[in-house]
């Protein structure tokens, strides 16, 4: 079986050259990942990209990606769990390219864990990055939006553990469940002001900025195309031409809508599921014991 065909070329497009010149997109994590994929696919498009994140090497490494493809560019350092930073990085780039007219919400934090042995600190670090970032940048956004009387479109990045649960990421799914009901509550909240909010959520899809923690899972890396019905993974270059789609005039009247873009992987069944295995077993722990 052959599975889905391949995605076009690497450098392909799915809307006419120049389809966002003027316009100003900017990007949570945009530097590494999925995050860059995307703002790569903007800037084919003639955008100009503006990359959000804590990491100055990230910032660099965002940004010089897209200036090789032509794209006018900046950088905010910005710790989003910050409102006021949230704000500041906004006033940043609406000095430098102007007042963005589209943002994703990428910056993400994940690693696994038994939901037992998880700190106070390990669910904060994740939940505040995903949940309240998410939050914290789309109310900046929409704030600006409203009071200049200008439309505006915001893409947030979620996962398909949102609605099925995430053993082992007990801190992201729950997050992540947060970011897919605030998409669509903002979505209606929103719409009148012509502010739409959308969600992508990306299958399994390799890159190079795969953290340690991830890459360390258990099997990850092996026989990887043959866990989904496609029967390959996917591209990070098509999770860049959805968030261009719906981004898009012709997606105007799509709001509160998830686009899942994994191949029909979320949807797998089994007739007879395999022989269970408790995650700390999954992921090599060792029986649990509280501490003296």
């Amino acid at each position: 079986m052959a599975g889905l065909p391949s995605p076009p070329p690497d450098g392909s497009t799915v809307l006419a050259e120049g389809a966002f010149a003027g316009s100003v997109v900017l990007i949570t994590g945009g530097g590494t990942g999925l995050g860059k994929a995307i703002a790569m696919e903007f800037a084919r498009l003639g955008a100009a990209i503006a990359i959000v994140s804590r990491n100055e090497e990230h910032l660099s490494a965002g940004r010089l990606a897209v200036e090789q493809l032509g794209a006018k560019s900046c950088a905010a350092a910005c710790d989003i769990r910050d409102p006021a930073l949230v704000a500041s990085a906004f006033d940043v780039v609406s000095d430098e390219l102007g007042l963005p007219d589209i943002l994703i919400n990428n910056a993400a934090g994940n690693f696994p864990v038994p939901a037992e042995d998880m700190s106070a600190n390990a669910w904060r670090s994740v939940t505040q990055i995903v949940l309240d970032g998410t939050f914290f940048c789309s109310r900046e956004f929409a704030r600006r939006h409203i009071a200049a009387g200008i439309p505006g479109s915001v893409v947030n990045i979620g996962a398909s553990y949102a609605w099925t649960g995430g053993p082992g990421f007990a801190h992201s799914a729950a997050a992540k469940a947060g970011v897919k009901n605030l998409t669509e509550t903002l979505a209606v909240e929103w719409a009148p002001y012509g502010i739409r909010v959308n969600m992508i959520v990306p299958g399994l899809v390799p890159h190079a900025d795969e953290t340690a923690d991830i890459k360390a899972v258990p099997s990850r890396g092996q026989n990887e195309d043959a866990r989904s019905p496609a029967m390959r993974v996917g591209q990070p270059r098509e999770i860049g031409w959805a968030a261009t789609f719906l981004c898009s005039p012709y997606a105007s009247y799509i709001t509160g809508a998830t686009l899942t873009v994994d191949g029909a992987n979320w949807q797998r069944r089994a007739m007879l599921q395999p022989e269970f295995r408790a995650i700390r077993e999954q992921l090599g722990k060792e029986p649990f014991a509280l501490e003296d």
